[in-house]
């Protein structure tokens, strides 16, 4: 399979590119955003892509979005823009048209167990996110209940940084903070028991919102191996890192690496890509139960 790394539709007007989408516009309310096969690591775009990659990322969210709606509207117009336009054939299975809308300065985090940034905070002051958690708690734990945990949304290559529910109501508004929490949180917990069902633990995620005519709609992307940590049922254990079927793979790879975590990123072997495509893969058909 070959793997598409960055379009140039001449035909269309660019609009952005981020670490994973490129984004365009389709007359003056929708654009067409267009997931490649790059992949980003410590929030650097990695010189390798993974072939297969923005396919699925685009048909496991549309799989998701379909199935969301009776929680948020989206911002799905049409999941597959470019369906029998053979000029098109490249884009065809990763693109999907979408409403214009306001995105905003948040990145919903929502977390059922802990891992990640969300453990180092723990570690160090017993909370995440200004949440407090019971002690004793490792790599893995599930958390007594799920939590949300926000973080702000980082412009040209900044970090991302855990903030509080109370620093998301000083950015958007109380109101709209608790809209953008619950609708995180429900989210979340139907999504992880779906794919519990199918044996993957989804054991956080990130999602995006914005607004439409004032309305509260889901962006982006939606419980993909890119916004959330997926692991098999059959693998897991508290106490030690995970086995995935997410780019965690990739960030292992290269904390073994003698890399500041800046641009440029390294290239990937060959053989961490084929697994990671594998990875992916597999997530997709496990939980849409397609080849």
């Amino acid at each position: 399979m070959k793997a598409l790394y960055e379009t140039n539709e001449t035909d269309l007007q660019l609009v952005s590119r981020g670490k994973v989408r490129d984004v365009y516009a389709l007359g003056h309310d929708t654009l067409v955003i267009v997931a490649t096969d790059r992949i980003s690591a410590f929030d650097v775009i990695l010189p390798t892509p993974i072939p297969g990659k923005g396919e699925v990322l685009t048909q496991l969210s549309n799989f998701w979005f379909e199935r969301t709606r009776d929680i948020i509207a989206n911002h799905v117009v049409d999941p597959e823009p470019f369906a029998n336009r053979p000029a098109k054939e490249h884009l065809q299975g990763r693109s999907v048209a979408v409403r214009r809308c306001a995105a905003l300065p948040v990145e919903a985090i929502v977390r059922g167990y802990l891992t990640g940034s969300g453990l180092k905070d723990y570690e160090r002051s017993g909370m995440v996110c200004g949440i407090a958690l019971p002690p004793g708690l490792v790599d893995g734990s599930r958390l007594p209940s799920t939590i949300f945990a926000p973080s702000t949304k980082a412009a040209g290559g900044a970090h991302d940084q855990n903030i509080s529910f109370a620093a998301v109501c000083d950015l958007i508004g109380a109101d709209l903070g608790g809209q953008v929490r619950d609708a995180a949180i429900a989210l979340y917990e139907f999504g992880a028991a779906f794919a519990l069902e199918r044996g993957i633990i989804i054991a956080d995620t990130k999602f995006e919102f914005g607004l439409l005519d004032g309305e509260l709609i889901l962006i982006d992307e939606a419980l993909t191996p890119d916004s959330s940590r997926f692991w098999p049922v059959d693998g897991y254990e508290p106490g030690r890192a995970q086995p995935s079927f997410d780019k965690q793979f990739v960030r292992d790879y290269l904390e073994t690496l003698d890399w500041n975590k800046q641009a440029p990123g390294p290239e990937l072997p060959p053989a961490i890509v084929d697994r990671t495509a594998a990875k992916y893969a597999e997530a997709w058909r496990r939980l849409t139960d397609r080849a």
